[in-house]
């Protein structure tokens, strides 16, 4: 008979937290200790006691941030702890010593609210970090071990069961699978996987086990990489937070101004504490980093690695957006766009000889060729032979037909009747020869992102003032994209010092560089915001970036300086909401219609309503999974 499962476990949970949090949040803990040790006294009739047990816990707590005050003013740096210092010795002074306890608990407190709030506003950048694969089920000697991930080799058979989390990066060698990859791209709907699509570590298998073969050990897959992005991100502190401290001084001048009038005019030494117990400055160093944690976690649920606090402020400010063309605002590999049969020769036939002719191909085209002849529903013949002939092309012989594909030349040498097509710029042609007389050409290009358009509308609606292109491209083919999304500046022919360059002139700052290659890596440190498209895996620009897209999609650009420019927005409105409720209530209080123990207890509240103005740039999560729905892009097909 199996030992009955213990109850005792779930009546723990709630005390076992508790106590953690008390270890955490210690002097929380100990202010209240402290306040419940004073309440004891006083019903015993010790209230003397009381008062030197509260007077000098509050004075040791004083002289404990005070060393921290001091070191910062050696550093030159003025913080806000000058005020909450002040306003604690300020009510011991004149015997508030109750207030003097509770500005200690609104100090310690809102220090720890403000760590709760990080941790509750990180919670999608800590699931990324607790997610990681620790485990793999490795094919060796013909069965299936459990070995740690970072022992899987590439090129070995991994199972991945239902609901496990893909340990590395692989091909996916069973049938058909279902993945969610909503903790990489933050896209919900699930993805259909068929054998041979890659499978990246970090998303969820679906109901049935299926087998991979790893692609990437797993310090480089494609996990492992966004686990280190987040943990720098999270490190991060933001700028707004020294914006708060520069705060500091005409805030403290002119609470201690308002704190020594009302003092003077009423001739009340009380009143003194009783304004600058309502001047502590917790919602000014609460505010912002709460907000800024909560942009970065927004932008994790969009695709969008953010590497710190920094970054969205820059953003927020951006004027200027320059692209790199290919992989950026193009698809970065060759799309099929038309298909110009011989006289004789139907477009199906053209395209299907191709297809089977370069199927047996390593050249980048044969792809684009096989995705093209699959979306028209042809069936491709095996080859009987086939021979590749570098930088010329392809011969075939197909169902006792000779095929040649390739370039014009090689294409002639085998067909005599062969005759160039026209083409536009950006555009190739692919020529195409069966039993020595031409069949036709095949055109092909680098073709727009069907979202680049809208995205940079909604960049110009952001404020955006400047947008260009830079590319190591041809003149024709750059200008050609330029115009086809409506970009009027373009430079192109440009090394990737050029660029730098580019870059280093421009006047409308600060300037967000998006790209995609190793050659981008230069110019995205050079620019104030890097972006990379990082959604094929982490390279060089993915390092170098300030922003990783993990999305194949260039419309997350545009969100990302949204969330920017959210993010700022709702830091300074929190910090400005904490600064008004708080001089509302010091000249309230000046008047003397607010004692010094209930105006501790008031800017607790002020606290807790700037932590919740700045958790709202955390963002709603439905509403950024419909935008990521909308912003999907679409594929185009072959006319």
């Amino acid at each position: 008979m199996p030992a009955p499962r213990p109850t005792v476990s779930l009546t723990m949970r709630p005390a076992r937290r508790v106590l953690r949090l008390a270890r955490r949040y210690w002097a929380v803990t100990a202010t209240l200790l402290v306040g419940l040790l004073g309440i004891v006294l006083a019903l015993a009739g010790a209230g003397a006691g009381v008062a030197w047990l509260f007077s000098g816990y509050a004075l040791a707590i004083a002289l404990w941030q005070g060393v921290g005050m001091v070191r910062q003013l050696l550093r030159r740096e003025f913080g806000l702890d000058v005020l909450a210092v002040t306003a604690i010795i300020a009510t011991i002074l004149v015997g508030e010593y109750v207030a003097s306890l509770l500005v200690v608990l609104m100090l310690t407190g809102g220090e720890a609210l403000e760590d709760y709030a990080e941790r509750r506003a990180k919670r999608e950048l800590d699931a990324l970090l607790a997610r990681a694969p620790q485990r793999a089920r490795v094919q060796r000697d013909g069965a299936f071990l459990d070995v740690p991930v970072d022992e899987v080799a590439v090129g070995e058979l991994v199972l991945v069961r239902p609901s496990e989390v893909v340990p590395v990066d692989g091909v996916l060698v069973s049938p058909a699978t279902t993945v969610d990859e909503s903790s990489l791209t933050g896209e919900s709907i699930p993805v259909e996987k068929v054998a041979g699509d890659a499978l990246l570590s970090g998303s969820v298998n679906g109901v049935e086990a299926v087998e991979l073969r790893a692609t990437a050990v797993a310090a480089d897959s494609q996990y492992q990489q966004i686990v280190a992005l987040v943990a720098a991100a999270s490190a991060s502190q933001a700028p707004v937070v020294r914006l708060a401290d520069r705060f500091a001084v005409p805030f403290t001048v002119f609470s201690l101004a308002l704190a020594g009038v009302a003092w003077l005019v009423s001739g009340e030494p009380a009143r003194f504490a009783e304004v600058l117990v309502l001047a502590t400055p917790c919602p000014l160093l609460i505010a912002a980093p709460v907000a800024f944690v909560g942009g970065m976690s927004r932008a994790a649920r969009n695709g969008l690695i953010v590497k710190g606090g920094a970054v969205l402020e820059r953003l927020a400010r951006a004027r200027t957006v320059a692209f790199d063309k290919t992989g950026t605002l193009t698809r970065g590999t060759p799309e099929i766009t038309e298909l110009r049969p011989q006289p004789g020769v139907d477009a199906d036939e053209l395209l299907a000889a191709v297809a089977a002719a370069e199927q047996y191909s390593s050249h980048v085209l044969a792809a684009s060729f096989l995705r093209a002849a699959d979306a028209r529903g042809l069936v491709l013949q095996e080859a009987d032979s086939a021979r590749e002939l570098a930088t010329n092309g392809v011969e075939a012989v197909v169902d006792a037909r000779r095929i040649v594909v390739g370039k014009f030349a090689f294409v002639a040498d085998h067909a005599p009747d062969a005759e160039r097509t026209p083409i536009a710029p950006g555009e190739l042609a692919v020529y195409a020869a069966i039993d020595g007389r031409y069949a036709g050409a095949i055109l092909a290009r680098d073709v727009v992102r069907p979202e680049a358009r809208d995205t940079l509308t909604r960049l110009r609606r952001l404020g955006i003032v400047r947008t260009l292109i830079l590319t190591g491209d041809a003149r024709e083919t750059a200008e050609h994209v330029g115009a086809e999304l409506g970009v009027a500046e373009v430079h192109a022919e440009l090394l990737p010092a050029d660029k730098v360059a580019a870059i280093r002139e421009l006047a409308e700052r600060p300037v967000v560089m998006v790209g995609d290659g190793v050659n981008d890596a230069p110019v995205l440190a050079a620019a104030e915001v890097g972006i990379a498209m990082g959604a094929k895996g982490a390279t060089a620009a993915s390092e170098s970036a300030d922003v990783v897209v993990l999305v194949d999609d260039v419309s997350r650009v545009a969100d990302a300086v949204h969330i920017g420019r959210s993010t700022v927005r709702i830091a300074l409105q929190s910090i400005w909401i904490g600064i008004v409720v708080s001089i509302g209530l010091m000249l309230v209080a000046s008047f003397g219609f607010i004692p010094a123990t209930a105006g501790a207890l008031l800017q607790e509240v002020v606290d807790l309503v700037a932590i919740i103005a700045a958790l709202r740039a955390v963002g709603s999560r439905r509403g950024d999974a419909a935008s990521t729905r909308a912003d999907a892009p679409q594929y185009a097909s072959v006319p």
